[in-house]
């Protein structure tokens, strides 16, 4: 959800002005803009630090590009990145205004994480959707030469004030584009993912943003590879104490909230919003390593309202962000054969026109989405795919995956999943999440060789397939599994086997691409509310939902499925003994216990995957 202004700061439509980087400020008399800071009130008479940047050539009256950030918009200024980021958008004709949101930086008012809508019978209620509001029709009213017309766009936590635009939309407000928002942070996006915490980002993101006043000032652990770090703490309550994190208002309401209870629900997009009133365009990354769950849940929930065809996707082969300021070849090792970033920005550039100044025929694809399998765009009348069947990935003895389902009446592999000996979720050592030389943005596609031989570790793998398959929505994990304890993690990842023979990629020679992979809880197995212990050496069945993909699965290469129980230290280890709020349990309930996967007739452990094109 975050990403650190002068670290990857053209990502972010925030910080494509970071002033920690003087070099790029054009002098006054170059730039095309003129700048204006405004404080601007609300209705509760809190102001709101707003910047403002209006083409000095400008003969007609324009529209309004409205970003609202945390992350402070003094540096709002027409510098390289700023271009980078909105050089299409550029040529047509806005007025860009960056604006500093409740209790942040230079604006006044208290600053509530992600906070939810107010309460609809307090008449005096503020929330993000208020603030927006009051922020468009003062920018309307107030600004001279703009055209009546405003678009909302932001990525990450911007992406989130985004969709908040929208709940209760000014007459002014024609468009929204919500990039990689968070959707809900209980279910799939940066604090927990089905239940599990995501320890490493849910504390250091709250560290950067409510130790102190100066985000500029990293976390401080005392070890360069925080798998280390993090594993000198026999628990989750250990560590929150030596580093004074119940101080902190919103690592306290994680401890608080362990499980999917009203006040996460408040806080969802697929609660708060059930239907979209101006047009939308929704963006997000395929590995998108902090809020990939929010950009198909805000589609998902949206379209079966959308009687009017307004709610529209993009996804495309990039990390969080990636697609604002890069060129898009390349995530890692990934690498594809056209510059999606670029082709990502005429669209969104195409898009704002049409809806702000009434270009075009208005004629966009609903989904279009980017196939890394391939090298291609795809463009779908509604996602996932309208063609898609669903097909069954099984696991079978030996190691081996098919499609065919098992008929064996035994079986099953086990493995010791031990909380003093957790898997790292990528290679180490790993770095700050936002530090110096962290590899981040990328470990979403690091090879997954480095853990094939850990005996905590089951992997199982098709033959080289004799034709290809293209998955083109949902993919979900169907386990058969028990527990020697009573409670237990369960990552899945869906990978691409390449060929050990690769032309003109040696660097892939055997590469295990991961495509998609989650974690589930199991103590949710049946309730994100309600969690319940899982009957020791008793079969449960666990849905772990891996999201959705578009990608094509070549001929020749293998499909793999992996499966393990801790993923370190992204996600906190499970104590697996039964404790009713994981973030209090004691050192002693961290225990190892022995977990097996069925794959029987009457157990079919299998990644269900809507596939197309007879794959």
């Amino acid at each position: 959800m975050r990403l650190v202004p002068g670290f990857v700061a053209v990502l972010l439509l925030a910080a494509t002005a970071n002033p920690s980087l003087p070099a790029q400020q054009p002098a006054a008399s170059d730039s095309a803009f003129t700048r204006q800071e405004f404080m601007i009130p609300m209705r509760d008479g809190v102001k709101l630090f707003t910047v403002v940047l209006t083409p000095r050539n400008a003969t007609v009256p324009l529209p309004i590009i409205l970003i609202r950030t945390p992350y402070s918009a003094a540096g709002f200024n027409d510098t390289r990145g700023f271009r980078r980021v909105y050089g299409d958008m550029i040529a047509d004709g806005y007025i860009f205004v960056e604006q500093d949101i409740r209790g942040r930086f230079r604006s006044g008012g208290t600053f509530l994480m992600n906070g939810p809508p107010h309460d609809s019978t307090d008449p005096k209620g503020v929330d993000e959707a208020t603030d927006a509001w009051d922020t468009i029709d003062w920018l309307v009213k107030n600004l001279p030469s703009n055209n009546g017309k405003v678009g909302v766009m932001g990525i990450s936590y911007p992406g989130w004030t985004t969709a908040m635009a929208g709940l209760h939309p000014h007459p002014a407000l024609k468009a929204i584009s919500p990039q990689a928002p968070l959707g809900d942070g209980w279910m799939g996006d940066d604090f927990f993912h089905q239940g599990a915490f995501r320890q490493s980002y849910g504390v250091e993101y709250s560290w950067m943003m409510e130790a102190s006043n100066d985000m500029s000032r990293l976390p401080s652990p005392d070890r360069y590879d925080l798998y280390t770090w993090y594993l000198s703490f026999p628990s989750l309550d250990s560590l929150a104490r030596s580093i004074g994190a119940y101080q902190w208002p919103t690592y306290k309401h994680f401890s608080e909230h362990p499980a999917y209870d009203s006040v996460w629900q408040s806080r969802s997009l697929h609660f708060s919003m059930p239907r979209t009133v101006v047009p939308t365009l929704t963006v997000g990354g395929w590995w998108d390593q902090e809020d990939v769950y929010g950009p198909q849940m805000v589609y998902r929930t949206w379209e079966p309202h959308d009687s009017a065809g307004i709610n529209y996707i993009i996804e495309g082969p990039w990390y969080h962000g990636q697609w604002a300021g890069d060129s898009g070849l390349a995530l890692g090792n990934l690498h594809v054969k056209t510059p999606t970033g670029i082709e990502f920005r005429r669209m969104e550039a195409k898009w704002f026109a049409h809806w702000l100044h009434g270009t075009g025929d208005g004629n966009f694809p609903d989904a279009t989405v980017y196939d890394a399998g391939a090298s291609e765009w795809r463009t779908f009348s509604h996602w996932p795919a309208p063609k898609a069947v669903k097909r069954s990935l099984y696991l079978l003895a030996d190691g081996r995956a098919g499609f065919t389902r098992p008929t064996a009446q035994t079986g099953f592999d086990q493995y010791v999943s031990d909380p003093a000996h957790p898997v790292p979720y990528r290679h180490r050592p790993i770095e700050l999440t936002y530090g110096p030389g962290s590899r981040w943005r990328h470990w979403e596609t690091e090879d997954q060789r480095f853990v094939d031989d850990r005996p905590d570790v089951l992997t199982w793998q098709t033959e080289p397939l004799d034709s290809a398959v293209t998955v083109a929505g949902n993919i979900v994990a169907h386990l058969y599994a028990s527990t020697t304890g009573q409670d237990a993690d369960w990552v899945v990842k869906l990978i691409d086997v390449y060929p050990d023979s690769t032309e003109n990629q040696p660097v892939m020679g055997g590469y295990e691409l991961p495509i998609a992979a989650q974690i589930l809880r199991g103590r949710y197995r049946e309730s994100f509310s309600h969690p319940k212990p899982i009957p020791p050496n008793t079969v449960e069945r666990y849905n772990v939902d891996l999201y959705q993909q578009m990608y094509t699965f070549q001929k020749g290469h293998r499909i793999m499925v992996q499966v393990q129980s801790t993923w370190f230290p992204l996600y906190d280890r499970n104590p697996q003994t039964w404790v009713p709020n994981i973030f209090k349990a004691p050192p002693s309930a961290y225990r190892a216990q022995t977990h097996r996967v069925y794959r029987t007739a009457r157990y079919p452990s299998a990644v269900e995957m809507d596939v197309i094109d007879g794959g």
